[in-house]
Formats: C-alpha cells, sequence, structure tokens
C-alpha cells in the first residue's frame, strides 16, 4: 500500500500545482468530509446533510443536541487552523496540539461521570489542558485498556515530541508511516479528559498535509475496521494499521487527481449526501410565513444584514486593486446611488412604498486595464452582488449570470457563514477570471 500511496504522490505532484478553484473546490470535499466522518465516529448524531448545511449555511438541526452542532463547528474551526498553519510552516509542538485542542472543543463543560466507588457524578472537560484523570476504556471482552495516567502524560508527551521531531529531521523517513505511527502513539497516550480522537486524526493529517499529501478520510461506516486495527496496534502488531491509513490516503490522492485533471470528484455515495443535504433544506419549506415585504422587514435586513455583507465585500474587493490602473466602487440601493442611506432609504420607502427596492442593493466593484499587461482580449472586470425583494423572501445573486447563493424568508438574517460564501463566491469568480488572462499571455 505504501507503494500505491508513492506512485499516486508522484503522480499528483506532477499535475502541481493546481488552479485556485481548482484546489477549492477539492479542498472544500475533504473539508465537509473530514468534518462529518471524524465526528460522527465519535457518535455526533447530525447527518452529512445537516453537517453541510450548519457548515456552508449556518443551518441549524431541528431536534439535534447543541452540543453536536458546537463539536461541528469547532471541528471545522480546527480543519481551517491547520489549513491556514500549513502554509506558514509552523512545525508541531506540544503548544500546537494544546492550541488544536481549544479550537476544537471550543470551551470548557461537564460529563458524565462514575466514582471509584461507583457512584454517579460530574466531570469538567477543560480545553487545552492534558487529563487531570484517568480515562481508561472498558474493552468487549469486559478487561480494562490503560492509557497513560495523568502523571504519566506529559512525559509522555514530551517523548512523543521528541520522537516526532527525531524522525522527521530524518530524510529518510517515510511521511504515510510517520503520519500513521504519531497517530496511534498519540492514541496510546489520551492526553486529553476528551476529544483524543478527532485530535489524533487532526495531527494525522497535518502531517501529511505537511508533506504535500491531501487528508485522510476515515469514513464513519468503516468504523470497525478503523477500531479493529487500532486494537491489532495495541496488541502489537501496527503493520495493519499503517496499511490501513495508506489505503485510505490512496482514496484521498485518487480523488485529488481527478480534481487536477477536471474531472469529476463525486463518490458512490455522494448522491446520498447531496439528498440529505436537501431534505435538511426542505425542513424549512412549508413553514408559515411569518413575516413578508415591508418597510419594516427592508430596514431590518439593511441594518442586520446588509451592512456586514457590504463591508465584507467592500474589503475583500480592494485586495484586488493592485493589479488594475482604475478602480472605483459603488452602491445603490433603489434610486439612491452611488451614496446611499439608510435615512434616505426610509424615506423613500415612507414615499414610495417597498416597490421601491424591488430589485436591488446593488454593491459593484469595477475594475479597469490590468496594470502594466497588454491581454490579447479584454481585460476589465465587474464584481457585483445585488438583492432582490419579493413577497416572502429575498434573494441574494452575484456575478453576470445573476446566480441565486441565497434564498432567505424576511424573519432570518444573513449569518457570517452566509456572508462569507456570498462575497468568496464573486472573488473566486475574480481570480478565475485573473488566471484565464495570464494564460492567454503564456499562450502567446
Amino acid at each position: 500500500m505504501l507503494n500505491q500511496v508513492q506512485i499516486l504522490k508522484s503522480e499528483l505532484d506532477a499535475l502541481r500545482p493546481l488552479g485556485r478553484e481548482q484546489e477549492a473546490i477539492i479542498m472544500q470535499k475533504f473539508r465537509l468530509d473530514w468534518n462529518y466522518h471524524s465526528n460522527h465516529l465519535e457518535g455526533n448524531s447530525l447527518t452529512y446533510g445537516e453537517t453541510k448545511a450548519l457548515i456552508l449555511f449556518g443551518l441549524t438541526a431541528q431536534g439535534k443536541p447543541l452540543k453536536d452542532h458546537f463539536e461541528i463547528t469547532g471541528h471545522d474551526e480546527a480543519v481551517k487552523w491547520i489549513e491556514d498553519i500549513i502554509k506558514q510552516k509552523r512545525p508541531l509542538t506540544e503548544s500546537f496540539i494544546r492550541e488544536l485542542h481549544s479550537l476544537l472543543l471550543q470551551k470548557s463543560y461537564e460529563v458524565d461521570a462514575i466514582t471509584p466507588d461507583g457512584k454517579p457524578t460530574k466531570r469538567r472537560i477543560e480545553i487545552g489542558q492534558y487529563k487531570t484523570a484517568p480515562n481508561h476504556v472498558l474493552t468487549k471482552t469486559g478487561e480494562i485498556f490503560r492509557f497513560a495516567t495523568p502523571e504519566e502524560t506529559p512525559a509522555k508527551m514530551y517523548d512523543l515530541m521528541e520522537w516526532f521531531r527525531q524522525k522527521q529531521a530524518n530524510l529518510e523517513t517515510e511521511p504515510v508511516l510517520l503520519a500513521a505511527e504519531f497517530h496511534y502513539k498519540f492514541i496510546r497516550i489520551h492526553p486529553f479528559d476528551d476529544g483524543n480522537g478527532r485530535t489524533a486524526r487532526l495531527l494525522m493529517n497535518f502531517i501529511l498535509m505537511q508533506y504535500g499529501y491531501p487528508p485522510v478520510i476515515i469514513k464513519t461506516e468503516d468504523k470497525e475496521n478503523y477500531f479493529n486495527v487500532l486494537r491489532l496496534a495495541d496488541a502489537g502488531n501496527i503493520e495493519p494499521f499503517v496499511n490501513y491509513i495508506a489505503e485510505n490516503l490512496s482514496r484521498s490522492l485518487e480523488i485529488m487527481i481527478k480534481g487536477a485533471k477536471g474531472e469529476s470528484i463525486e463518490e458512490p455515495d455522494d448522491l446520498d449526501k447531496e439528498i440529505a443535504l436537501l431534505e435538511q433544506k426542505l425542513k424549512g419549506v412549508g413553514q408559515k410565513i411569518e413575516k413578508t415585504k415591508s418597510k419594516e422587514t427592508i430596514l431590518e435586513f439593511y441594518d442586520d444584514s446588509y451592512l456586514r455583507l457590504r463591508d465584507t465585500f467592500f474589503n475583500a474587493g480592494k485586495k484586488f486593486e493592485r493589479f488594475y490602473d482604475t478602480n472605483y466602487y459603488a452602491e445603490r440601493i433603489g434610486d439612491e446611488y452611488p451614496n446611499a442611506t439608510r435615512h434616505k432609504l426610509k424615506e423613500s420607502l415612507t414615499r414610495f412604498g417597498t416597490n421601491y427596492v424591488e430589485n436591488l442593493f446593488f454593491l459593484l466593484f469595477s475594475y479597469k486595464h490590468f496594470s502594466g499587461l497588454h491581454f490579447p482580449s479584454e481585460s476589465d472586470f465587474e464584481a457585483f452582488i445585488s438583492v432582490i425583494f419579493n413577497k416572502k423572501y429575498y434573494f441574494i445573486n452575484t456575478g453576470r449570470v445573476s446566480e441565486i447563493i441565497i434564498q432567505k424568508p424576511y424573519s432570518e438574517q444573513l449569518t457570517d457563514e452566509e456572508i462569507n460564501l456570498i462575497v468568496n463566491t464573486e472573488m473566486k469568480r475574480h481570480t478565475a477570471f485573473i488566471e484565464d488572462k495570464i494564460k492567454e499571455i503564456q499562450a502567446q
């Protein structure tokens, strides 16, 4: 399996560098799968559709525990943090691990526990701190499997990091073997009161991504095989565990190679995932509409959503100004252009009614003449976002094709996640435009 991984890695390296859009699509798939499966392995109740709806759209799942939502959002923060840290080439240290654990669990909490004499009690789980109580587990045979004690943990973590530094310094070290062994050694210590499995998989993937590999996704349907090879490693035979990790890494490499070639990266179960997401979205459809379009709901949208959307779009759009000779930013609300204010909006709504803003809140960045370069075709670009209001819903559109990104009832404001999705969609369209122009020059 290690040989197969090396062959696939060489094939992927030959296709690098990937385009930004290609890599963003691939990494979003990995991130969603990673968030869902790693949490579901530990008993999280959110479905894939609920997980995706929460991460991409900020939609919570009705009837599911709040803790399960925090687990998903915390894990997603940890994954995004790792992606940023990879670019910074930050080394793996104990403080790094504790910081990652804090991001994962987000805040301290209490869990049910049993005292040594068998009485029920509460135990506090602290984030970013090594365990303060034993966390042994009961096996299927009724035996107790013992991890490191709280007293042993600091020394064992120090030894683990020393072992890792020495292995990483050796140029002949096999990255996949290193990542798999680190995962297992970390699990054997079980240094935290909670979140050890998720942290182990995050750290394993951090090591792999440092070496240019994609993350390993251990699927919840394969839970028994995953735990079985870990038990074999507990019995002194780690080879099946290493092969298991390599096999799953091969699948991730194949997905990334397909994406790099511009092929579909959908897996056989992706249709089921999309249906699960649709199911989650449909839960809100058909509910009684509490609010309709009115002066009050439009002003509420202006205060609670539009201003945040405008500022996010403006800050993102400014980053592209360096590439052009001339740039300008504008916004329009109804007929007020370019500097509409809340006072003018309220005044016009009172005077003309809600049809005054039937079509537009409109945000625009216009970029003229790519700086210092001559392109064979037109190099001007316009990035824009518009808001359409109908009787029951408002819609957010981006781009020249007026693609609807968000549709929401007036009773719901935009979340920060949704605002970032809207703005990033338009920014990605701009980066793809620039990359196409660069290819034009290279082809001359």
